[in-house]
């Protein structure tokens, strides 16, 4: 592609093109910069045509990003983020965060523990504006759809900053009702001849539950595939449905500590770990600087350490 006019990337240019590499297609560009599709491909051609190279491979329903399209997204997101982090350094945030602030978590946990947590930080920090998005599978961390990602065990990136926010362990647990009718599991393999309530989340296996005894050399673990008439993809109906009678749950307890100190729910096979699950907040490296998004997870921090000491606080304590 030949270059005509002004060569060169043109400042304005950095922001556009992260929007639009974001968005996955021309049209939804379009809506998100408020601008028409025809505008959005003008621009960008006149990109392409400054620079000498094709940045985007379009399709008719989708577009995708050349090789050197990805290294000029990624060199613009680091320099907005570092015009960003420069802007609040100098003082022009005026001490309060402000702008926009995407973050993603799962669907159950994240309708459950973190929008009221946005709700309380929203009244805080009116300058921030804030889009939750909750989705069964968590997005990849190299995607620039959010600014804050919570997860479930700590990521195996390391271009990321992951920090936890709190300890999370998974619980086996049934209601009384149930262990009344089929008996209660004495040991793993028990499981199999249980109804056991499936829930499809992540990239995890599924129906595969590990339990482990020991610690150090002495560790041993056991792999049972369970198996139950029901499954779904939503915590909250899955803990519903435990709390009916229906089978054995194996949930975190942020999700089912309440019922067990009620009696609802009981513990099965307590004397097993699974694998942690910690709570994290994870964002990308070039948000290190940013206000809004230290300020958001500290105040994630914060209220996790003092919802977990209220969570393994025995029943009727303080």
């Amino acid at each position: 592609m030949k270059p005509t006019g002004a060569t060169g990337i043109q400042p304005a240019e950095l922001g556009f093109f992260s929007t639009l590499a974001g968005s996955g297609s021309l049209s939804a560009a379009a809506r998100e910069l408020g601008i028409s599709t025809a505008a959005v491909s003008k621009r960008l051609s006149q990109m392409e045509a400054r620079t000498g190279v094709a940045l985007v491979s379009r399709s008719t329903r989708r577009m995708g990003l050349t090789p050197e399209g990805e290294v000029f997204l990624e060199h613009a997101r680091r320099i907005l983020a570092d015009i960003d982090g420069l802007n609040e350094l100098l003082g022009q945030a005026r001490s309060s965060p402000r702008g926009l602030l995407r973050v993603n978590a799962t669907l159950g946990f994240g309708r459950m523990h973190i929008a009221p947590l946005i709700s309380r930080f929203a009244r805080q920090h009116p300058g921030v504006e804030i889009q939750l998005q909750l989705s069964v599978h968590p997005p990849a961390l190299t995607e620039d759809a959010y600014d804050v990602c919570i997860r479930f065990g700590e990521p195996p990136e390391a271009r990321v900053i992951a920090r936890r926010l709190a300890v999370n362990r998974r619980i086996l647990c049934a209601a009384p009702a149930y262990l009344r009718q089929h008996g209660t599991p004495r040991a793993p393999r028990d499981l199999e001849q249980h109804h056991c309530i499936g829930i499809r989340q992540g990239d995890e296996a599924y129906g595969l539950w590990r339990l482990s005894t020991g610690r150090g050399t002495r560790l041993r673990t056991e792999s049972v595939k369970t198996h139950g008439p029901l499954t779904t993809n939503d915590g909250e109906i899955a803990v519903r449905w435990a709390l009916e009678g229906h089978g054995i749950l194996l949930r975190a307890e942020w999700d089912v500590n309440r019922y067990l100190h009620s009696g609802r729910l009981v513990q099965v096979l307590p004397q097993y770990d699974t694998p942690a699950a910690d709570i994290y907040a994870v964002y990308p490296q070039r948000h290190r600087l940013s206000s809004r998004v230290r300020t958001f997870v500290d105040h994630l921090a914060e209220a996790f350490g003092q919802a977990g000491d209220a969570l393994r606080a025995p029943p009727g304590a303080g």
